[in-house]
């Protein structure tokens, strides 16, 4: 186990699933100390990796946390962050979600949290998958909603700039526009490649084989968190128009292209 530093944090975990896992097997290397509760029990996992769980709120807010991450899923923030008891906690704390939308629960926060505690939205653009060789040149983009207390919060982010992550400082208004072109339209037409049930094929073109790829990458991901994406970004039903019109002006044209050549 690596000792503290002068720099070490005291980091809480709201929901420990596979991303909070991937998440804090990097932290707990850096020398930070982690307190973890989730719905579903994961005391056995947590005491094989050097981490406390409590799965009573009330202690874990007393547990005297210098940043509590938000890990759940978009669906069921508001349910969680709702049921949260503020009063216990002991300190002003820096609040951090890693949703894959980021309007939504920054609104959220700002409205729930108690009035001295920080507010800080990121997202890092990679999982488990793509970032198990580790983080360098994998982007992660940061929004300082409500920073009093920079120290904390650059040693937070300090966490994902020593791994070589390439920090992205954006407001959440650009990240869901732009996360509404490229993660929302990906999920999509990975999603109606699995409607459409293709499979890899004898004959593969090395651009088919990568639609098969999307297809079975977004697959992998929950229709929870696809779900989410469009529900909590408003630009994404402008997309899922725009998906829908591109569609039907392609289809017009090869029909047009089609009579002309048959007459």
């Amino acid at each position: 186990m690596p000792s503290p530093s002068q720099n070490s944090l005291k980091i809480g975990i709201i929901g420990f699933g596979p991303f909070a896992q991937f998440l804090s097997s990097t932290m707990i290397k850096q020398g930070h100390s982690i307190t973890a509760t989730s719905r579903s029990d994961y005391t056995d996992l947590c005491t094989h990796l050097g981490i406390s769980f409590l799965r009573d709120m009330n202690a874990f807010l007393k547990s005297s946390n210098d940043v509590i991450l938000l890990c759940t899923s978009i669906l069921s923030l508001s349910q969680v962050i709702k049921s949260v008891p503020f009063h216990c906690l002991k300190q002003p704390t820096l609040f951090v979600d890693v949703l894959s939308v980021k309007e939504y629960p920054k609104d959220l926060m700002l409205q729930v949290l108690p009035h001295d505690s920080d507010v800080l939205c990121t997202h890092p653009m990679f999982g488990p998958e793509s970032g198990k060789d580790g983080w360098k040149e994998l982007t992660f983009m940061c929004d300082k909603v409500r920073i009093r207390n920079e120290v904390t919060c650059s040693s937070f982010l300090q966490i994902f700039a020593a791994e070589g992550c390439k920090m992205m400082e954006m407001t959440c208004e650009e990240h869901d526009k732009l996360a509404a072109r490229s993660q929302f339209l990906t999920h999509t037409v990975g999603r109606v490649l699995s409607e459409m049930e293709i499979e890899s094929t004898p004959i593969d073109t090395k651009t088919f084989q990568k639609l098969v790829e999307v297809k079975e990458s977004t697959s992998r991901d929950s229709f929870d968190l696809f779900s989410g994406l469009f529900i909590h970004n408003r630009f994404a039903k402008e997309q899922l128009r725009n998906i829908e019109l591109a569609l039907e002006t392609i289809k017009q044209q090869l029909f047009k292209r089609m009579n002309e050549e048959l007459d």
